[in-house]
């Protein structure tokens, strides 16, 4: 990778860590507080917004990037672009605001949750106004990371002062609400600094074809997360809710490593694309898998094994029905890890956007199909389930699709390569399981065992280009 590359993984690999690691501070101490009924509302109401800000965003996140990554050397045709993008995002952002709230008032289900998901409408705002996609698209990593520290620094700060008993629940969402709008506030101001502020008149027409499909597409796929919680709120209720979020944190937060370096490529995709440098192309795209593959063998055994006492560390007692749904979950740590390889940092940038859409409309029928034939039985495991098929599904589509128009093509050797490497530690940590089973003794042996094992038969055997260019600069610097 180049050096500027190398710069903004690692900022964007801070950023993401401390957008999992602060709640991760807090979640103990919040889930122990509220109590899973509490969570499970919070949660629930959380999920019913963000599928109307992926209504609202549509393909702003992917196509924001793209446009504005392609022109970021003329300044002027930057800001005539982030305008026309701005006001097609608007648009949609009213739309969405307003059907939010018909729901909140005309949906008897919803009565009971009226004013959380009225804290929620300025969450929506503050989504829109946060314009994360322009800063990503000029690759200023660095100013998205301080900002992000020092919001979420005060964040948690304010959750530990004020969240105190079970009531205070609504301080704690409003908390989490207002987060994003001081972040929105930041970056308001700071992007004035970068664009031309002439009368430019929206020209939204170029863009209104690949922001629905694109959008569609994570609209779509928004199915198998924030649709699922929110089937499973109506289903089976506010606690089975606690259980499968619960069991989705630890995911996210491994997961949010590997979306780092994803978040770095796409812009530098897009350039590539626009330039013609297939070759560039492919040699990041066999990075990407070797990175993927290194990061989520050895996690996805350590998690799998030790589910149990993971949810116990974070939640406490009380969460034991969140165990099988993460270890069902877990896996998905390289089935999405690679679904991002093929979709985001392959077919988005070459504008393969009409697949992308119809590879989402089939992984939403099986998703459909299974919420509406396993969660009302199997709650929370049938949601994880679901999650995993539907992910699979387009999985398998894109792969399909990528390996016949791009050649390239599933590393299968690669896979099974690090997963014999890693036998050895599978025989030993199965060892710990069972002689300290569910107690947090066995996993405070096995997390740091892993961790050196992995440093071990990296530098012995696997080797991994960028992990190795990573720990000889550290070397130097020690």
């Amino acid at each position: 990778m180049s050096q500027s590359l190398t710069k903004n993984f690692l900022y964007s690999s801070i950023l993401t860590v401390s957008n999992y690691l602060f709640p991760l501070i807090v979640f103990p101490y919040v889930s122990r507080v509220l109590g899973v009924d509490r969570i499970g509302v919070c949660n629930f109401v959380d999920s019913i917004v963000n599928y109307f800000m992926l209504f609202s965003m549509m393909g702003i996140s992917i196509i924001g990037i793209r446009e504005i990554a392609s022109r970021k050397g003329d300044k002027e045709a930057m800001s005539r672009a982030f305008f026309s993008l701005i006001a097609l995002n608007g648009f949609f952002t009213f739309i969405a605001a307003v059907a939010l709230l018909v729901a909140t008032h005309m949906v008897p289900a919803l009565q009971p949750y009226r004013e959380l998901l009225h804290v929620s409408l300025f969450k929506l705002i503050g989504n829109f106004l946060l314009i994360e996609w322009f800063f990503k698209g000029l690759e200023d990593f660095r100013y998205i990371t301080q900002r992000t520290i020092l919001v979420k620094l005060v964040y948690v700060a304010a959750v530990f002062l004020l969240v105190r008993e079970q009531s205070d629940y609504f301080i704690y969402y409003v908390l989490t609400v207002m987060m994003v709008f001081v972040n929105a506030i930041f970056n308001i101001f700071h992007a004035r600094k970068r664009l031309c502020f002439d009368r430019y008149r929206p020209r939204v027409g170029r863009y209104v074809r690949p922001f629905f499909f694109v959008g569609s597409y994570l609209l779509i796929t928004s199915m198998y997360t924030s649709f699922n919680v929110m089937y499973l709120g109506f289903a089976c209720g506010d606690t089975e809710v606690g259980y499968y979020t619960t069991s989705t944190k630890l995911y996210a937060i491994i997961l949010s490593l590997y979306t780092a370096f994803t978040g770095v490529m796409i812009p530098r995709m897009s350039a590539l694309i626009a330039e013609g440098r297939k070759e560039e192309f492919r040699t990041l795209i066999g990075k990407s898998m070797g990175i993927l593959v290194t990061l989520s063998v050895p996690l996805i055994m350590l998690t799998v094994l030790f589910a149990p006492q993971i949810i116990m560390l974070l939640a406490g007692r009380g969460y034991e029905g969140a165990f099988m749904p993460t270890r069902i979950v877990m896996p998905l740590l390289f089935i999405i890890g690679y679904e991002q390889i093929l979709v985001i940092q392959t077919m988005m940038p070459a504008h393969c956007d009409k697949i992308v859409f119809r590879n989402a409309i089939v992984g939403a029928m099986v998703s459909l199909a299974i919420n509406l034939t396993l969660v009302s039985r199997l709650g929370a495991t049938g949601s994880a389930i679901v999650w995993l098929a539907s992910e699979s599904t387009v999985f398998l589509l894109s792969q399909w699709y990528v390996s016949r128009h791009f050649h390239i093509h599933f590393p299968l050797r690669q896979l099974l390569r690090h997963v014999v490497a890693y036998l050895p530690l599978v025989a030993v940590l199965v060892t710990i399981y069972v002689g300290w089973g569910q107690s947090l003794v066995g996993l405070l042996v096995a997390a740091p065992l892993t961790a050196l094992y992995f440093i071990v038969i990296q530098i012995s055997y696997l080797r991994n280009e960028i992990l190795m260019n990573m720990l000889n600069k550290i070397r130097k610097k020690l």
